[in-house]
């Protein structure tokens, strides 16, 4: 029995990624550590000319097609981080097997993190603006930009009447958007919450602006290894695009109906820095408390911690204060000098930073490595920087067997959150 009374397990998880167009394809491609970083495509930037662009890369998912989950009409009124939000839902909802119309749907519901929402719409609508005019603005505009658009649109598609909303906190939604879910859970508000983060943010207004920043890597010539957390020669975040659904129920509903449980969520948590509207704080201390408290939620001590799904998007500070963080916390049980047991691992190297939809994406490692007993590598991490003494698995995957996996996911405004995920005894 849960510290809490409550038992929240997953039971179906969908996934549309540059690694694969479903939680299936997205995981053997992290198993196999494979990159799925390109060059960019499309007119919009080839517009100005290669020359004009600091970066010319991301992480873009190709040959997706929206209509294979969604109505053709209701797929060309939402914005694409609505299309992958939507289609990673009907995965996860076929995944489970759970049937909505034999569900009470004032007890089943919807909450899906997103940093930015429906940027691509705000691109389009700017551009229509300029060039011909107020009048020619689409009146869809305003329900395909807005940030709540997908788990609305989530909403509609299952009759889910009960809670449904948005987080929007940065790289840290989905975390958070899995938290909310869980407290809403162990509440006894509800019995089913489809739960995880939509993103599409690779165009030429964020590409641009997170390159003004000097966030983004320009390691144009080598898109596959241009995510290269914890390396020495990282160079910034590779921008990417993707979402994530998981299925959350009770203990007892799953069970009730005869579910295949394939996880659950035992601790989350989430704190702030209070220090920088974008940068870390370098020792961590948000970072930490994060951890900590999630530890505590699910009533575990350090040692029972095998495996930290990373933040690492492999900027110099990011990746730095994480690490510092996780030694701090837990000492000689993830320093890799003194033979700790603990592993960690940043499968933003294959994907890339899929901002508040990340979380998501990599809860399908963690559930894989409590499952499976393999935990995916962090690729391109040919020279370990100096102070990080943490066994950061490189280049290949490891057999391990373990029970529990913490997934971080940390964004802008100082946000930090922390979820674990056990595999279901």
């Amino acid at each position: 029995m849960s510290k809490h009374g409550v038992r929240v397990v997953i039971t179906g998880i969908g996934a549309v990624t540059n690694l694969g167009l479903d939680a299936k394809e997205t995981w053997e491609a992290m198993r196999a550590g494979r990159s799925g970083i390109s060059v960019l495509e499309g007119e919009e930037f080839a517009r100005f000319g290669p020359d004009a662009w600091d970066t010319l890369i991301a992480g873009q998912v190709k040959n997706f097609d929206a209509t294979k989950w969604m109505d053709a009409r209701e797929a060309r009124r939402v914005d694409r981080f609505t299309q992958l939000g939507v289609s990673a839902a009907a995965q996860a909802v076929a995944h489970s097997g759970v049937d909505f119309s034999k569900e009470d749907p004032e007890r089943c519901g919807v909450i899906i993190g997103s940093g930015i929402g429906g940027i691509t719409t705000m691109e389009e609508c700017a551009n229509v603006l300029r060039d011909r005019g107020p009048s020619r603005v689409s009146p869809f505009t305003v329900p395909k930009l807005m940030a709540n658009a997908a788990a609305g649109h989530i909403s509609i598609r299952f009759g889910l009447q009960g809670p449904a909303s948005t987080h929007a906190t940065a790289c840290a939604s989905s975390g958070h958007a899995i938290g909310d879910a869980v407290y809403s859970m162990r509440r006894g508000e509800t019995d089913v919450m489809l739960v995880g983060g939509a993103e599409s943010t690779v165009g030429p207004v964020c590409v641009a602006a997170f390159s003004a920043m000097k966030a983004l890597s320009t390691r144009n010539s080598e898109p596959t290894k241009a995510s290269r957390p914890f390396d020495k020669d990282r160079d910034g975040f590779v921008l990417a695009e993707g979402a994530a659904v998981m299925v959350l129920e009770t203990e007892e509903h799953a069970k009730k109906r005869g579910a295949n449980i394939i996880g659950e969520i035992v601790g989350v948590a989430n704190s702030c820095d209070a220090h920088h509207i974008t940068a870390p704080a370098e020792d961590g201390a948000g970072a930490k408390r994060s951890m900590k408290w999630a530890l505590r939620d699910a009533g575990l001590n350090i040692t029972q911690i095998e495996y930290i799904n990373a933040h690492g998007t492999s900027t110099p500070l990011g990746d730095r204060a994480e690490v510092t963080a996780v030694l701090s916390l837990f000492g000689d049980h993830a320093r890799k000098s003194a033979g700790g047991k603990c592993l960690m691992s940043s499968t933003k190297s294959m994907h890339g930073h899929a901002l508040g939809a990340s979380g998501a994406v990599e809860m399908i490692a963690c559930l894989h490595a409590v499952n499976d007993g393999v935990i995916a590598p962090t690729i391109n991490l040919d020279s370990v920087d100096d102070g990080m003494d943490v066994d950061l698995v490189p280049h290949h995957a490891r057999e391990r067997r373990i029970k529990y996996a913490m997934n971080n996911t940390f964004g802008f405004g100082g946000h930090n959150c922390s979820v674990i995920v056990a595999r279901y005894e």
